[in-house]
């Protein structure tokens, strides 16, 4: 698997770049065109990386000041139907499935801490489905809203900024956080007393018996062993790019259905529905932050090393696979 990368580089930075980039073992279709930039104005340079070595090198271009003067633009090819990538792939070290991008992981939970209209309708809707999954008592409803539920964003964003010490962006995700659930509530409170008011269902329907989906305002201890494996495996998924890892875990926690259950505790003044629904959705965000948070640490600490050396724990790669720094120029930290 290979990523392309095209860079917009200021003309005193282009030999250093190409320095950077000048090892055939995991760079391939290296282009240089002077003076074609124009906005901002320098080379262009072109190339395709083997994805193990990627991280490294963005930190070499960044060293170099690419970052801050030109351009950096990182796309994943469609196909690669040529040999050089079979070559690429035996000498790069570790599994391209595996690579973290570390610089992308910062990029990706800035942009998914955003306040936008479609995370806060998102969410206003899966609570929305939440509350009628208790009024039916239905676990398909209850499932439908966690995956529709887009509250592990933020969460995401508030571990990524802890373990980069990234102030910004932990108070951002906070704040999406606390205001996109406390938002999508009061919404869904409004409208379920409205429906109490014109009799769409009494207050029976949410205090009797649910086998299923009693659940939801009642935690326990698997609620927190849950929120942590949750919250480890967002933080991992959301890391190495894995989508449908990361609807598992929407699934996996009762954040939403809480939410759901609290509106409508709320909306029909149920003292023990709306004191277990928030213990049970401030036990799956601290649970989440807590050890997506703890996980991220250590695997930003270790994943290089882990990722190397599963080539002789599973067999990936080739042997002798080369595992020395990825670039040669006198940048190279």
């Amino acid at each position: 698997m290979l990523t392309h990368l095209r860079l917009t580089v200021p003309a005193p930075l282009t030999e250093p770049v190409v320095e950077v980039l000048g090892n055939p073992d995991w760079v391939t279709n290296l282009v240089v065109q002077r003076g074609v930039c124009r906005r901002p104005e320098g080379d262009l340079v072109e190339c395709d990386v083997a994805r193990e070595v990627i991280g490294p090198i963005l930190d070499d271009l960044a060293g170099l000041g690419v970052a801050e003067s030109g351009g950096i633009v990182l796309t994943t090819p469609t196909a690669t139907p040529f040999a050089a990538v079979d070559r690429l792939e035996r000498a790069a070290p570790g599994d391209p499935e595996d690579v973290v991008v570390w610089r992308a992981v910062r990029s990706r939970a800035r942009e998914l801490s955003r306040p936008t209209l479609s995370y806060h309708l998102l969410l206003v809707f899966a609570v929305m489905l939440a509350s009628i999954a208790v009024l039916e008592d239905s676990s398909i409803l209850v499932v439908g809203a966690m995956v529709v539920g887009p509250e592990f964003a933020s969460v995401g964003g508030v571990c990524v900024g802890l373990v980069f010490r990234d102030r910004p962006l932990v108070w951002r995700s906070l704040r999406l956080m606390v205001f996109g659930l406390v938002f999508a509530v009061v919404v869904v409170t409004v409208i379920a007393s409205v429906g109490l008011l014109i009799g769409l269902y009494d207050v029976g329907d949410v205090t009797r018996p649910r086998p299923l989906t009693g659940f939801i305002w009642h935690p326990d201890v698997w609620s927190v062993i849950v929120a942590l494996i949750a919250g480890m495996v967002g933080v991992l998924a959301l890391a190495t790019e894995k989508t449908a890892t990361m609807v598992g875990v929407f699934i996996s926690v009762t954040t939403v259905p809480a939410a759901g259950n609290l509106a409508l505790g709320l909306a029909t003044w149920q003292r023990h529905e709306v004191l277990g629904s928030a213990a049970q959705l401030a036990i799956n965000l601290t649970g989440m932050v807590v050890a997506g948070t703890a996980f991220l640490f250590v695997q930003r600490a270790t994943w290089p090393y882990l990722t190397r050396h599963t080539e002789r724990l599973f067999g990936i790669g080739e042997p002798g696979a080369a595992l020395a720094h990825p670039t040669q120029g006198p940048h190279s930290p």
